[in-house]
């Protein structure tokens, strides 16, 4: 079992809605901040959005669309995906470590696997 478990990811049709998940070890939730980032065809792995301590922060193109949230009784990580693009297939990695690494370019140490999410015209 990995300190980072990604699920939730799948196939959905343009204006659909995913939900990923991101089970994380105990001491990495409770010290770090949380994030998730994609990689796209063609593109670099970006971020998507982050969370800590009450703060968030999102990337431009999910703004009004994603929402990141935790659950500090399960040790999770949420990313709610509403209004689904073609754009935002990819692959969604989980991603820990501190806030200034975890809401910037790079992210932090910790990284889940990754989970597929294909958005169909």
């Amino acid at each position: 079992q990995g300190q980072l478990v990604e699920s939730g990811g799948g196939s959905v049709q343009a204006g659909g809605s995913l939900r990923l998940s991101c089970e994380v070890s105990r001491d990495i939730f409770r010290r770090y901040a949380m994030g998730w980032y994609r990689q796209t065809p063609g593109k670099q792995r970006e971020k998507v959005a982050a969370i800590f301590s009450g703060m968030t922060d999102y990337a431009h193109f999910v703004q009004g669309r994603f929402i990141i949230s935790t659950d500090y009784d399960k040790n999770l990580v949420t990313l709610q995906m509403n209004s689904l693009e073609p754009e935002d297939t990819g692959v969604y990695y989980c991603n820990a470590g501190p806030w200034s690494l975890v809401r910037g370019i790079s992210g932090g140490r910790y990284w889940g696997q990754g989970t597929q999410v294909t958005v169909s015209s």
